[in-house]
């Protein structure tokens, strides 16, 4: 029995192997803050965010409830999107004009829709989107819930759904001084709807101007004219910014002239919200500002290539492989908003690996092997994101033969530590 526990002994030494510590994370945003960047005293409550990383890069005001006005009918583009998205609605759906829509009162926009009308669902969302028309999104209202008063209740169990915690949705068009949002959770909004439902919302907010019917003298004219398709349409020209696509204005006295906006140059895209200034054409000037803040001095930077090597931790262990640990690296990038002309300040704040109880071979490449969290610092903003690190080549499950002898070297090892102890 001596000469069998030796020989064994030896045979653990050969076969048992150490183990190295991996990482673990959810990944995550991160915000700007403390800037010196400022907007005109008129402006209420305004907010600027980096739509890839959700990056705050400006703030005023910005958990303050606001009346939005019409900006309120980024909600009901939001759920009409999300219906065609589920196969609910069809952009082809020919929509009766209710009483409730053909009664909407007229101090506001409106295609003068008549109870009866027949029109599809594109066409309303065309009207609301492009020209605001009030009438056109309490028929598409009506048209899903049954009634506005029911569509609404639709809006604010949306918004509790997103996270929209200011948010108190009292109409389906934003006429109701009751309705009431914050800039930042508008901002939320925006980018959920650009996640989302991108390619087909810009597609229509970036419609410069729609003839609703045949007979109609004047085409619709998008009120927002900070669209770049405006650059060369002499009323907007001043206002027309490069890069702009979307998304929404508002306007009711309670809330002053508002703009929910984005506008992207290369990989980079902006979301804005200015809320309560006092013309039409000054809310789409600070919106300016705002871009041009964002645009001019942050840029996006890849700190950590996809497939790289954590230093401190190169393998994780692993159950039941040929090996007992496998190389890990991370699986994706790591890319910051960050200040142009700084060297960006990269390290590792939290590594976590999961359990080998969890990593049991034979293990794809690409498995998932825990998480590492890196922060990048820029004076007192401090940026964070986490990424999935992952097993860099296949682990193959063990013979039983090499397994068999593992675990008796596993048994040793354990009865060894134990004389010790």
């Amino acid at each position: 029995m001596r000469t069998l526990a030796a020989v064994l002994a030896v045979l653990f030494v050969v076969y048992a192997l150490g183990a190295v510590p991996a990482v673990l994370a959810e990944e995550g945003t991160a915000t700007v803050s403390g800037t010196t960047f400022q907007l005109g005293e008129s402006v209420d409550a305004a907010i600027l965010i980096d739509f890839e990383t959700g990056q705050v890069l400006y703030e005023r005001n910005a958990d303050q409830p606001r009346p939005p006005a019409s900006m309120t009918k980024l909600m009901t583009e939001y759920i009409v999107l999300s219906r065609i998205a589920e196969g609910k609605l069809n952009w082809s759906d020919v929509v009766p004009v209710s009483k409730e829509a053909a009664s909407t009162p007229a101090d506001g926009s409106q295609i003068y829709l008549a109870e009866g009308d027949k029109h599809t669902v594109e066409e309303l969302y065309i009207a609301m989107a492009v020209g605001s028309a009030n009438d056109a999104t309490v028929a598409l209202a009506s048209y899903i819930a049954g009634s506005e008063a029911a569509f609404v209740d639709i809006m604010n169990d949306t918004a509790r759904e997103l996270g929209l915690s200011t948010a108190h949705f009292t109409g389906a068009t934003g006429l109701q001084e009751d309705t009431v949002i914050s800039a930042r959770d508008l901002s939320k909004l925006a980018r959920v709807i650009l996640q989302q439902h991108g390619e087909t919302f810009l597609k229509y907010s970036s419609i410069t101007q729609y003839k609703f019917r045949e007979r109609d003298k004047d085409p619709m004219i998008n009120y927002n004219w900070m669209l770049e398709g405006n650059k060369d349409v002499t009323n907007f020209r001043q206002y027309a910014y490069e890069g702009v696509d979307g998304m929404k204005t508002g306007y009711i006295s309670a809330a002053g002239y508002c703009f929910t906006g984005t506008a992207k140059r290369g990989d980079m895209r902006l979301i804005s919200v200015v809320m309560g200034t006092d013309s039409m054409g000054e809310r789409f000037l600070e919106t300016a500002k705002l871009f041009d803040y964002g645009f001019n001095n942050f840029e996006m930077k890849t700190v950590v290539a996809p497939k790289s090597v954590v230093e401190s931790v190169e393998t994780v262990k692993i159950k039941k492989g040929v090996k007992t640990e496998v190389p890990v690296v991370t699986e994706s990038d790591v890319t910051f908003l960050v200040r142009k002309g700084v060297e960006p300040q990269i390290e590792v704040s939290n590594v976590e690996v999961l359990p080998p109880e969890e990593l049991v071979a034979p293990l794809p490449a690409g498995t998932k092997a825990g998480s590492v969290t890196y922060v990048y610092t820029d004076g007192a903003n401090k940026l964070e994101k986490t990424v999935n690190l992952i097993t860099g080549e296949e682990a193959k499950k063990g013979s039983w033969w090499r397994l068999m002898f593992r675990g008796i070297g596993d048994f040793f090892r354990n009865l060894f530590k134990g004389i010790i102890g």
